[in-house]
């Protein structure tokens, strides 16, 4: 990842937004207006940018298209800078019903851009705690942005497990000689996915208590740990767990067992954050564990990602938007922070130097 900012950003047809430049400071921006004006959007239009898929889920170019828009289709116009060199790098984009075409300086291109994006909404934290599918996605989403190697290793045991699960659901001729390929290498994708799994919450795990203090002026024991039935397994020891799973998975028509299955668990002093935490000390650690990964971010690659951070304000009392400010302030990293609480709009206001925009009606004004 490279130490790069957003400069500028306009886009056309992209959900309520106008078609104007919006220009970021390459350190915290304060964005104001009453829900439903906007001000997520210009979050969701930067996070679509570098990761070509949005934060909201289930989201499709119908549903972002702008009604206004003359012709169907979204287009992004784009400058960044590297923050050590001060390179320029100016970035475009076009979006419609047959795909997307992206540009580095006018030259068609494939590659997303290597800029680190974190995107934090403590709304989330109550999804992370229900759902252990949206744990997994957290980790896997996460961990990718920080190791390549590991994005396209899940990427092929995800292809693979597909092509497993359809062979179990129409059962064609010699499946289960298909099968038995397909688990050779699940099994040794699988030993290596969770390894380093476990390493990045090991790496984690002395952030998360330091973050928690950091936030909220508060010391408590936090760690996220792997629930995993196949820790300390070999690839021979997974291959025969396989078969010998492999009539039930017949049966039922699916893979039934193995790494997919796996959840995280949040300890909160040595407890289950979801049994035993308020729903308040739920998001307190939800939103650490995030500020806990930027952190780890900024060991791995001696730079901070792009922070987009929507209204936490409803989540937060006085002291702790306090704390949460003066922190942003400390560490120097690009943040855009949303919000529509007066209250917390007043906290804001007394940081020097940040760029202040407001929103009305998808149009955005400098303050």
């Amino acid at each position: 990842m490279l130490p790069y900012y957003i400069q500028k950003l306009q886009v056309k047809n992209f959900r309520n937004l106008e078609e104007q430049i919006i220009e970021f400071s390459p350190s915290i921006n304060c964005i104001f207006g009453e829900n439903g004006n906007g001000k997520t959007n210009i979050l969701e239009a930067i996070y679509y940018l570098i990761k070509r898929k949005s934060f909201r889920k289930n989201t499709s170019f119908p549903q972002i298209l702008g009604i206004d828009g003359e012709r169907p289709e979204i287009s992004f116009q784009s400058l960044f800078i590297n923050s050590e060199s001060s390179e320029p790098i100016p970035f475009s984009g076009k979006w419609d019903q047959a795909g997307t075409h992206w540009f580095v300086d006018n030259k068609s291109t494939n590659r997303k851009l290597q800029v680190g994006v974190v995107f934090i909404n403590p709304f989330d934290a109550q999804g992370f705690h229900l759902s252990a599918s949206s744990r997994r996605t957290w980790i896997d989403d996460h961990l990718g942005q920080l190791d390549s190697n590991y994005k396209k290793a899940l990427g092929r045991f995800t292809k693979s497990l597909r092509f497993r699960n359809k062979l179990l659901s129409t059962k064609p001729a010699n499946y289960r000689k298909q099968i038995r390929a397909i688990d050779e290498e699940m099994s040794e994708l699988s030993i290596n996915l969770t390894f380093s799994r476990q390493k990045f919450l090991e790496e984690l795990r002395p952030l998360v208590k330091k973050s928690f203090y950091d936030l909220f002026s508060e010391e408590h024991d936090l760690e996220i740990v792997l629930d995993t039935k196949i820790s300390g397994m070999t690839k021979e020891s997974y291959l025969e767990m396989c078969q010998k799973n492999l009539p039930k998975d017949e049966i039922i028509g699916h893979t039934h067992y193995g790494i997919h299955k796996d959840d995280y668990v949040l300890l909160f002093d040595g407890l289950n954050s979801f049994d035993y935490c308020s729903l308040g000390q739920q998001k307190m650690s939800y939103l650490s564990l995030l500020f806990a990964y930027i952190e780890l971010f900024r060991y791995k690659f001696n730079s901070f990602p792009i922070v987009l951070l929507d209204d936490v304000s409803g989540e937060l009392d006085k002291l702790r938007w306090q704390n949460l400010v003066a922190y942003l302030n400390e560490r120097k990293f690009q943040v855009l922070i949303t919000t529509a609480n007066d209250s917390f709009k007043e906290v804001l206001d007394t940081l020097e130097g940040a760029n202040k925009l407001m929103v009305s009606s998808g149009s955005i004004a400098k303050m």
